[in-house]
């Protein structure tokens, strides 16, 4: 250590025993004491229920979730928004900088394991009566010292207390890298989500729109019925009302629009004042998405590999308590130079040098270190239930979305059939109302069933676009645990 700093050949017995002392020392601290970290098993299907029949491809390798997943739409503004959501969300910005924090105390923590070196220079002049011989009676006499000492200090890790809080850290850092990806995905799948929800009230302000064009067409007609004598006044005030109804929720839909549009510029990273996007129905097929095997989660799921980092992380910290039932030992070495004389500061009679150890055990702390190392423990088998819950939530959460889409895509076709024999109703209705053979109250009849079925077919393909980005999100968005490999010391 310290005693290296010395330049003169009758010390060279002196720095050769430190590295004895640190080959002993390091031999000693292989005597890690904690548990060795195994992950726990959890089983998963063999396939997913759900999926049964639907949703496989004939060659899963070719057709794998890959990073950039929103791309499979097809959509060249949403995109655009995901590559600034990226760069500016500031969510994501956030758990960066906490991975950050995380990565610099892995390396505080590994700061432990290697000496700590000060130097420490210093002048001192003095002065004071002289001693008797030293000079004329009642003179005085003074003293100059000039220090130039470098010191050292290391608490070798004998029972890995130092190498288990790196490990701890360590993982801790491979957490925030797992909790990082987890926040992007859930901010690009809310993006997405927010995307076509937006594109559905276009789609919907679009049936309102024919709706009070077909309104104003008929109540056109209903006055021209009233004044040949065909029909009356009551048919004309029922079609009034009719166009003034649907005028007004056809203004709604520009409220819940406005709040998506507001909702993906905060999402993107702009303040919603100066972001809009411009008016487009939804025109987006449901892309064809690779569910492949319930045991693939494990692997492509960030908040599934949070979960058992966390484990890690957690058994790491059971090693940190219980190195506290053993002794620590303190090495420390001050070498350097003293002269009275600037020019005599760097000579051979003024080097010095001293050694030090120090041991310390604990005898009695009142089960201080019994609790500590139950806590951790107890944190360790909770991070387990953590974790295997995690897993659970996960297949379920793939069963609803491929059950949701599933399901959805039975009833749009459903939905369709409705809509177009809605349509044919009013057509009928409306040629029926003309020759005077029906009331107006049929046209209304007709129109509000037409309406309402255009509405759920909206509202069907937006929940199967939404579900989609659902199935895509409980996926993994095609992120996989490989990438968490080193995630403590990238950059």
């Amino acid at each position: 250590m310290s005693a290296k700093l010395s330049p003169f050949p009758a010390n060279a017995r002196l720095a050769g025993l430190f590295p004895a002392a640190a080959i002993v020392l390091g031999l000693m601290g292989a005597c890690r004491v904690g548990p060795r970290y195994v992950a726990p098993t959890v089983s998963a299907p063999p396939a997913f229920k759900e999926a049964a029949g639907t949703w496989q491809p004939s060659q899963p390798q070719d057709a794998e979730l890959k990073g950039r997943w929103w791309e499979m739409y097809g959509e060249p503004e949403l995109d655009a928004l995901e590559a600034r959501l990226d760069s500016d969300n500031q969510n994501i910005a956030r758990s960066f900088q906490n991975l950050m924090a995380a990565r610099a105390q892995v390396g505080q923590a590994r700061a432990g394991l290697y000496p700590a070196v000060a130097v420490d220079p210093s002048f001192t002049r003095t002065g004071g009566p002289a001693k008797a011989g030293a000079g004329a009676p009642g003179g005085r006499s003074t003293a100059s010292a000039f220090t130039l000492p470098v010191d050292a200090s290391w608490e070798p890790d004998l029972w890995g207390r130092i190498g288990s809080t790196v490990r701890e850290y360590r993982f801790a850092a491979q957490v925030s890298a797992a909790d990082l990806e987890n926040e992007r995905l859930a901010e690009q799948a809310s993006l997405a989500e927010y995307y076509f929800q937006l594109r559905g009230q276009d789609a919907l302000q679009a049936v309102y729109d024919r709706t009070i064009a077909a309104d104003r067409r008929l109540l056109d007609l209903a006055r021209a019925l009233s004044e040949t004598g065909i029909g009356g006044q009551a048919a004309v005030a029922q079609a009034e009302v009719t166009l003034a109804d649907a005028e007004a929720a056809g203004m709604g839909v520009a409220v819940n629009r406005a709040r998506y549009e507001h909702a993906i510029a905060t999402l993107a990273g702009t303040d919603a004042s100066s972001f809009s996007l411009p008016v487009r129905g939804l025109a987006t097929e449901v892309p064809a998405i690779p569910v492949g095997i319930p045991s693939q989660l494990l692997q492509r799921r960030p908040d599934i590999a949070a979960a058992e980092r966390a484990m890690a992380q957690a058994n790491a910290g059971i090693g940190v308590a219980q190195a506290a039932y053993y002794p620590s030992l303190s090495l420390t070495g001050s070498a350097g130079f003293q002269a009275s004389a600037l020019a005599e500061v760097l000579s051979a009679p003024a080097f010095f040098w001293a050694l030090g150890a120090a041991a310390s055990q604990t005898l009695f702390d009142a089960g201080l270190r019994r609790a500590a190392v139950a806590q951790s423990t107890a944190v360790y088998d909770a991070g387990v239930a953590t974790y295997r819950q995690t897993v659970l939530t996960a297949f379920q959460q793939v069963e609803d979305a491929v059950a949701t889409l599933r399901i959805l895509s039975q009833q749009t076709v459903q939905q369709d059939t409705a809509t177009r024999y809605a349509q044919r109703s009013v057509d009928i209705a409306e040629a029926r109302y003309q020759t005077g053979l029906d009331s107006y109250l049929a046209v209304i009849t007709a129109q509000t069933a037409l309406l309402n079925d255009q509405q759920a077919q909206v509202a069907l393909r937006v929940n199967r676009m939404t579900a989609s980005v659902q199935l895509i999100q409980a996926l993994g968005g095609g992120w996989d645990v490989s990438r968490l490999a080193g995630a403590e010391e990238k950059d």
